[in-house]
């Protein structure tokens, strides 16, 4: 496992992090297989583990907290903030109240007296973005917390975000977590550039597309019975725009699939090899997050840990897929509030 500098931190972390989105109601109901997946990630060379206050309403972090018992030293432990966690209307979002308060709740699900990386899992433009650094800041004078991170934020407010620290003299977010996948490139628009002009790590996450990229689902080929969609379906929820075909984007995503199944071949590697290989090929990304639901998926991702794309194939993927553009929009993973009808209507 190769390690890196986590921005200007210091930290060396794993060009693998465990993302446990997929421990507990979210994906693997089995806590105890959960709890040996994350064990066995460790003895694989990962100490970087990453999760959220909302991830299964809580069970996440619960059995995150649970598997590392004995270990905690081991890990940067990542988690983040923002979700909605309950029905009162702040309980949730990016205030002083909320920070403060989930902090704590965080903590005591973790078993655990601080957290490494405490990060805001999406803006929010109802909160200043001074007042958020302000209680964030507390934290981590407190001991509670010792970095800052945000994830999914536009470049236009990771830069707002820096300006304000500075000049405010508060702590500033040293990582930030994006998508980013073969599918989802719109970040090296401006995203990578901003986060590589200001010493920040990067964090990338669904680098498989949320299982696109493994070949799971193919033209004139129904999912699998495992796969996200399939769960969905089984479990009488509406389809997630990423994977309802009747949306143009994912049809050219089956499209793509199959194009970028022809470049693996000829590169002698599969699908999963080399969509996960290409995610830590960029020089602004630190770590990308795996997020396996079975033991199998979890091995299978950790055999790819040393895979190195040559500079044959990365031109071969951009003739696919062109660089700095995503396929399908709902792969973007948050929508900014003024792109609704009724922000871009004067009545």
């Amino acid at each position: 496992m190769e390690y890196r500098t986590l921005g200007r931190t210091g930290v060396k972390v794993s060009a693998y992090c465990l993302g446990t989105m997929m421990f507990g109601p979210w994906g693997n109901t089995d806590e105890d297989e959960c709890v040996r997946m994350l064990q066995a990630s460790l003895d694989g060379g990962i100490n970087f583990v990453d999760t959220a206050d909302v991830y299964g309403e809580g069970r996440s972090e619960e059995i995150t907290g649970k598997a590392l018992k004995g270990r905690r030293d081991d890990v940067v432990l990542a988690t983040k903030v923002h979700g909605e966690m309950g029905k009162g209307p702040n309980e949730q979002g990016n205030s002083r109240l909320w920070i403060q308060r989930e902090v704590e709740a965080s903590l005591r699900r973790l078993g655990t007296d601080h957290i490494d990386l405490y990060q805001m899992h999406r803006p929010d433009p109802s909160a200043d973005i001074e007042d958020t650094l302000g209680a964030l800041t507390d934290l981590v004078r407190q001991g509670k917390v010792r970095y800052l991170g945000c994830s999914t934020f536009p470049a236009w407010q990771i830069v707002e975000s820096q300006w304000v620290s500075e000049r405010r003299g508060l702590e500033r977010f040293v990582c930030e977590q994006p998508p980013y996948s073969i599918l989802v490139r719109h970040i090296e628009q401006n995203v990578l550039a901003v986060t590589q002009r200001y010493g920040m790590g990067v964090i990338v996450w669904s680098p498989l597309a949320g299982g696109w990229l493994t070949g799971k689902y193919r033209r004139d080929q129904d999912a699998p019975g495992d796969s996200r969609a399939a769960r969905f379906a089984q479990q009488g929820r509406p389809v997630a725009a990423r994977f309802d075909t009747s949306r143009p984007g994912n049809q050219r995503k089956l499209d793509v699939v199959e194009d970028l199944a022809a470049v693996a071949d000829k590169a002698g590697l599969s699908m999963t090899e080399m969509a996960m290989a290409f995610t830590v090929a960029h020089p602004g990304v630190t770590s990308t997050i795996i997020g396996p639901r079975t033991p199998q998926q979890l091995q299978n991702i950790l055999a790819t840990a040393d895979t190195r794309l040559d500079a044959d194939t990365l031109d071969a993927i951009d003739e696919v897929v062109q660089p700095g553009t995503t396929v399908e929009e709902s792969d973007r993973g948050w929508t900014p509030p003024w792109m609704d009808r009724e922000a871009r209507r004067r009545s």
